[in-house]
C-alpha cells in the first residue's frame, strides 16, 4: 500500500503541472482513448512501477495501468516496461509526472546495483543508503534503493538514534552523548549509534557501549585499524567519500555497513519514454 503522504506528494506533483487542465489535449483530442506502453531507451533496473500506476490514477481511475516487468529486476534497451490504456487526453495528462518519478526511481536502483556488485563476493560488507534524499520523496526513493539490492539506513530523525559530530559537541564528549542515549531511549531495543573520525574516537565509542559505530571519512588502513580495535563488539559503518572505485577495499577492511548518499542523491535518470501505439 502506498502511504498518504507519497499519494499527497504525487497530488502536488501533477497539480504543479496540469494547473487548472491540460490546454493543448483540452483542444484537439476530446473524448478520444488509446493505449500507450512505456519503453525502456536503454539499460537500468526496473524501480518506481507502482508509484507511476498512481499517478495514472490519480489523473484517471478509469485508466489502466499493466506492468509486464519485475521491479527489481534488470531491464535491456526496447523492453516493454508497462501497456497503459484508457482516454487519450488523461494518458498524457499523467505521462510527465509518472515518467519524471520512474526515471528518477530506476536511476536510483541502478546506481544501488552498480555498489551492491562492485563488492559482491568479496566481503560481507552490506550498502545501505543515507537521509539524503529529495524532500517528499524520501519513501519513494529508499524503495529504490531496495529494489536495487541495497539496504535502508534510518528512515527519518525520529526511528533511529545517530549521535553525530555537532551532538556530540553539544554534549560533551562521546561517553557523554552515549550515556544520555542510554538513560533516554525508549527502550533497550532502540540501538545506539555515533559518528567518531580517528581510532582515538572508536575506542571511546566501544568504552561507552554504543551498539554501532560510524567510521566517518577514514582512510582504508585507518578503518582496518578500527575493526580490529571492535573485535566485533559493535557494528562497523563506513561513511563519507565511498565511491565505486574505493568499495572493494573498503568492503575488504570488514567493516558491516557501507553507507552512501550518492546513491540517492547522484545517480542519473533512467532513459524511459511512453509511446502511443
Amino acid at each position: 500500500m502506498i502511504p498518504a503522504q507519497v499519494t499527497r506528494f504525487l497530488a502536488m506533483s501533477l497539480e504543479e503541472d496540469l494547473g487548472p487542465g491540460d490546454i493543448t489535449s483540452g483542444l484537439i483530442l476530446g473524448e478520444k482513448r488509446s493505449k500507450a506502453v512505456f519503453v525502456a531507451k536503454s539499460g537500468f533496473v526496473a524501480a518506481g512501477l507502482p508509484f507511476a500506476r498512481e499517478v495514472f490514477h490519480a489523473v484517471d481511475a478509469e485508466t489502466a495501468f499493466k506492468p509486464l516487468v519485475k521491479e527489481g529486476s534488470t531491464i535491456k534497451k526496447r523492453t516493454v516496461l508497462a501497456e497503459i490504456t484508457g482516454k487519450t487526453a488523461s494518458l498524457l495528462a499523467a505521462e510527465r509526472v509518472a515518467l519524471n518519478i520512474l526515471q528518477h526511481l530506476c536511476g536510483i536502483a541502478t546506481l544501488t546495483k552498480s555498489y551492491v556488485d562492485a563488492i559482491k563476493g568479496s566481503a560481507h560488507a552490506r550498502i545501505v543508503d543515507t537521509r539524503k534524499t529529495m524532500p517528499s520523496m524520501r519513501y519513494m526513493e529508499k524503495y529504490a534503493v531496495r529494489m536495487g539490492g541495497g539496504g535502508n539506513h534510518r528512515f527519518g530523525l525520529y526511528d533511529g538514534i545517530l549521535i553525530k559530530d555537532n551532538h556530540i559537541k553539544a554534549a560533551g564528549g562521546i561517553k557523554k552523548s552515549v550515556e544520555l542515549a542510554k538513560k533516554g531511549r525508549m527502550h533497550h531495543l532502540l540501538k545506539i549509534e555515533i559518528e567518531v573520525e580517528d581510532l582515538k574516537g572508536v575506542k571511546e565509542a566501544l568504552d561507552a557501549g554504543a551498539d554501532v559505530i560510524m567510521l566517518d571519512n577514514m582512510s582504508i588502513p585507518m578503518m582496518e585499524r578500527a575493526v580490529k580495535l571492535c573485535g566485533k563488539r559493535a557494528l562497523l559503518e563506513a561513511s563519507g567519500n565511498v565511491t565505486l572505485e574505493n568499495l572493494p577495499g573498503i568492503a575488504q577492511t570488514g567493516v558491516d555497513l557501507i553507507s552512501s548518499g550518492a546513491i540517492t542523491h547522484s545517480a542519473p535518470a533512467a532513459d524511459i519514454s511512453m509511446r502511443i501505439v
